[in-house]
């Protein structure tokens, strides 16, 4: 296991009262002064609305810990067919921040001594299987959780809605290939995370829902905060939308998930139950008492191997992803996806600030980048910013070795394998990404490796990526998002599809 061994992360959170202001206040109220707020959060709600409008978002739900204060409110509408105003604790699917909650199960287990991190999933699961047999027999917990176990990650399958999804789920991870050796390389990893939700069932003894439910959601008194759509019937739920012509339309079929991919992103919350959930990762007192402070930070310290997810990484802690800063304070970090569902959710431990945003839209991740790839929330709440990445250009000689084709596979809900990839060129000193000939992205150097991802016409995505070398000092992988796309030098393959990414 290639760990880098760091020191445990000194909480700045002091003991906070909770908030007064229950909601953002309106702009009535502000302009007759009855409420005072942070100039910094009505240019948040002023980029939020501004991002809504531009991207076809037709409800946001947002929640904001910022000098000692909450604030929690909802933008826009849970439909555009009904119109119901989105609230504090309208409900949406939070994708993959459910890893964290997974990951906090798990470590209230560890702390009562039922579950090392440090041991082999095998001490657990006997049987447990994977495609190369000395991985099956040496993968530990803490490689599940920090996305180091080096096998394909995007495995979809539905195994169907009883109590055994899981339990099917993981005994069908033979399927799966190894892509890198154990411990070695980050790579953007549900697979494992539903293989960590197994163990978490199995030690707990109930399933995984319940197991959640009754170490962490209950607890923490998340009233809002459910696995299935049967539990959230009396709430405000935000449906679901696709863009067609540039308006957001319902798309109901976006809801349905199987049951398998709960461990990795099946939960359904509100942003008051995120923010409160982030208050509680930033160690306030005053709220329920979950793990001890020393587990705590442990989660948010001694990363695995680091590299990108859309920004850079230093790695994975206990499923919590920690985000360097040009500044030094460490950035917490997670968000998800799911179609017509997407999130993002970080702190800034030093700096006692949280937020999160739930939307409704399949556009959702243009402005979660705004907010939590890009600088501006950072900057703006916590006077941090992300590292330097000045693009340059290369010669033609250097960019060379990038080009070609990088393809990676996903297992779909039936359990069948698609291809998804990307056709990689030079250009003006820069690198073009296409399907099918169609550009989607440019490809800009900041440092040896790692790129900023721009729109085919240069602007900003907020995204940055990296390529990935072999002991031999040559490229093999471009993880982008990630993930792992394999590196096939020009001729040898053709990238020909392309799907969005779940999770």
């Amino acid at each position: 296991m290639s760990l880098t061994r760091r020191t445990v992360l000194k909480s700045a959170a002091a003991a906070v009262p909770l908030a007064a202001l229950p909601t953002l206040p309106s702009a009535a109220a502000r302009a007759t002064g009855l409420v005072r707020e942070p100039a910094a959060i009505g240019r948040l709600a002023e980029k939020i609305e501004a991002g809504m409008a531009k991207y076809a978002i037709p409800g946001a739900g947002l929640g904001v810990w910022y000098r000692g204060r909450e604030y929690v409110r909802g933008f826009g509408v849970t439909s555009v067919d009904t119109g119901e105003a989105v609230s504090a604790d309208t409900v949406f699917r939070i994708g993959s921040t459910s890893k964290t909650f997974t990951a906090t199960a798990i470590m209230r287990l560890a702390e009562r001594g039922r579950i090392s991190l440090d041991r082999p999933v095998r001490a657990y699961l006997p049987d447990f299987a994977t495609t190369d047999p000395s991985v099956a027999a040496r993968v530990t917990v803490r490689q599940l959780l920090n996305h180091s176990a080096g096998w394909q990650g995007d495995y979809f399958e539905d195994t169907g809605d009883g109590d055994d999804a899981l339990a099917k789920y993981v005994a069908n991870m033979t399927k799966v290939p190894q892509l890198t050796p154990l411990g070695k390389v980050f790579s953007y990893n549900n697979a494992a995370i539903g293989v960590a939700g197994r163990v978490l069932e199995v030690v707990y003894g109930k399933p995984y829902e319940t197991a959640v439910r009754e170490l962490v959601i209950d607890p923490l008194e998340l009233a809002h905060s459910r696995f299935f759509r049967s539990e959230v019937d009396g709430f405000s739920v935000a449906a679901s939308h696709n863009v067609v012509d540039g308006k957001a339309v319902v798309e109901p079929s976006f809801d349905a998930m199987p049951r398998s991919l709960h461990a990795a992103g099946g939960l359904i919350s509100s942003a008051c139950d995120q923010l409160r959930y982030a208050r509680y990762h930033l160690g306030h007192r005053g709220l329920p008492h979950l793990l001890s402070d020393r587990g705590r930070l442990a989660m948010q310290s001694n990363p695995g191997p680091g590299g990108t997810l859309f920004v850079e990484l230093n790695g994975v802690g206990v499923g919590w992803m920690l985000r360097p800063t040009a500044q030094g304070p460490t950035v917490v970090q997670h968000g998800g996806d799911w179609s017509g569902q997407h999130s993002g959710f970080l702190f800034v431990p030093q700096r006692d600030f949280a937020i999160t945003l739930l939307t409704n839209s399949e556009s959702g991740p243009s402005l979660v980048a705004e907010l939590f790839a890009d600088d501006w929330a950072l900057q703006e709440f916590a006077g941090v910013s992300n590292l330097p990445a000045v693009p340059r250009e290369l010669p033609p000689r250097r960019l060379a070795e990038y080009t070609g084709s990088y393809v990676a596979q996903q297992l779909g809900f039936d359990g069948k394998p698609e291809q998804i990839g990307l056709d990689v060129t030079a250009d003006d000193g820069e690198l073009v990404a296409s399907v099918g000939g169609q550009a989607m992205f440019r490809f800009a150097f900041y440092r040896k490796d790692f790129v900023l991802a721009l729109n085919p016409d240069g602007t900003p995505t907020h995204t940055r990526a990296n390529f990935v070398r072999g002991n031999g000092g040559q490229v093999e992988w471009l993880r982008y998002g990630g993930r792992l796309f394999r590196f096939h030098p020009s001729g040898t393959h053709r990238a020909t599809t392309f799907s969005h990414r779940r999770l």
